[in-house]
C-alpha cells in the first residue's frame, strides 16, 4: 500500500508499505479521505511542542473510510461499514480518565501522531475508535468529524447563551465551523473578522451577520455603529499573538475569550491584568475532543453543520509533501487527501 511516512523535520516520504493486519480488538480501515491539519504541519516542520511523533510513523488523524477486515474479539461491526475515526485512544485508567477529563490522559495514543495514521491506503485502529457513518455521506465530509469534534468541545467551554453576541476571529475552516456552532448554540449576532474577501463572503453565506476586514475597517467603530458594543464571547481561530490580544480588547464585560487557534510554543501576548479585572473577562483554551465525536458525526450527517463547502481541494497522496511544504498552498483552504 501507499503511505506517507514521517522520518524527521521536513522529511516525509510517500512509499510502499505492507498492509497491516488488524490485531485483537482492532479493525482494518480502507482509508478513503484524510484531512491535512495544522498538527500535521507542526510535526512536519519540527516545531517544539508538536506531538512526540516517532520517526517512521504514518501521519494523518482526520480520516474516514470503510472497514476492510475485522480482528479477533471485535463484535458489532461488519466489513464494508463506512466509518470515521476518532484518533485519540484513552487508557481509561489514569486519574484524568477516571475524573472524566480523559483528553488529558497520561497514556493517550494518538492515531496519526504517536502511531500510524490515515495518510495511507489502509490503517489498523482499535474498534472503539471507529464511528459508523451514513452510507450516503461522502468520505471527504466524514473525515471532517475530527476537527468538528474539537470545535464542539471549545463551544461548550464558551458558555454561549441564547441572545449572545459572538465574534469569530479568523475564517479558515475552523472559524467557519465555529460561527455555525455559535449560531446553533443560540447566538443572536455572529460577527466574523477576516482579511480575505472570499472567506468573509463564505462566512456570510454560512450565517455570519457581519463580516469585517481588520486591515481596512475600524472594528470597534463598526461594532458600535451596529449596536454591538457589548460582546459576550470572542473565539480566536488564528493562533497569533496579535489576534489573541485583539480578542481580549474586543471582549465586553463578563465575557469569555476562547483561544482556539494553535500558537507556536514560544508565542507570548501582552495583557494588562487590570483590563481583565475591570471587565471580568474569562480567558479559556480548548484541548482536543473529549466525548464529542458522536455529536460531530450527527451534525455532519444531518447537515446542521456545513463542512462540504469548507473543503478547498481534494488531492492524491502523492501531493501531500508539497502541501505540507507550502505555506501558500495551505493558506488557500482545507485540503483533503483522497485514496
Amino acid at each position: 500500500m501507499k503511505a506517507a511516512v514521517f522520518y524527521q523535520k521536513n522529511n516525509l516520504k510517500v512509499e510502499e508499505r505492507k498492509i497491516p493486519e488488524p490485531g485483537k480488538g482492532q479493525v482494518l480501515v480502507r482509508v478513503r479521505a484524510c484531512g491535512v491539519c495544522g498538527t500535521d504541519v507542526h510535526i512536519f516542520c519540527g516545531d517544539e511542542g508538536a506531538a512526540p511523533t516517532p520517526s517512521g510513523t504514518v501521519l494523518g488523524h482526520e480520516f474516514a473510510g470503510e472497514i476492510a477486515a475485522i480482528g479477533p474479539g471485535v463484535t458489532g461491526l461488519s466489513v464494508g461499514t463506512r466509518v470515521a475515526v476518532d484518533p485519540n485512544k484513552l487508557c481509561g485508567c489514569c486519574d484524568f480518565c477516571r475524573k472524566g477529563v480523559g483528553h488529558f490522559c497520561e497514556n493517550i495514543t494518538g492515531i496519526g501522531t504517536t502511531v500510524d495514521g490515515g495518510f495511507a491506503e489502509y490503517c489498523a485502529v482499535p474498534a472503539s475508535q471507529v464511528y459508523p457513518v451514513a452510507t450516503s455521506l461522502p468520505f471527504e465530509q466524514a473525515a471532517m468529524a475530527e476537527p468538528l469534534s474539537c470545535c464542539l468541545h471549545a463551544i461548550k467551554l464558551c458558555n454561549i447563551q441564547c441572545g449572545s453576541t459572538v465574534i469569530v476571529i479568523g475564517c479558515g475552516m475552523i472559524g467557519l465551523v465555529m460561527l455555525q456552532l455559535a449560531r446553533l448554540s443560540g447566538a443572536a449576532e455572529v460577527v466574523a473578522i477576516e482579511p480575505v474577501a472570499e472567506k468573509r463572503q463564505q462566512a456570510l453565506n454560512l450565517g455570519a451577520d457581519l463580516a469585517l476586514d481588520p486591515k481596512t475597517e475600524d472594528i470597534p467603530k463598526m461594532l458600535k455603529q451596529r449596536g454591538l458594543a457589548q460582546v459576550d464571547v470572542v473565539i480566536e481561530c488564528v493562533g497569533r499573538s496579535e489576534t489573541i490580544e485583539q480578542a481580549i480588547a474586543l471582549a465586553g464585560k463578563y465575557s469569555t475569550v476562547m483561544m482556539f487557534g494553535l500558537t507556536r510554543p514560544n508565542a507570548e501576548i501582552t495583557v494588562k491584568p487590570f483590563e481583565l479585572f475591570k471587565k471580568e473577562i474569562t480567558l479559556r483554551s480548548s484541548y482536543i475532543n473529549p466525548y464529542t465525536f458522536s455529536a460531530a458525526v450527527k451534525l455532519i450527517e444531518t447537515g446542521r453543520v456545513d463542512v462540504a463547502s469548507m473543503v478547498y481541494k481534494t488531492a492524491p497522496l502523492s501531493e501531500l509533501p508539497g502541501i505540507l511544504e507550502s505555506t501558500e498552498k495551505r493558506g488557500r483552504g482545507k485540503y483533503i487527501i483522497t485514496m
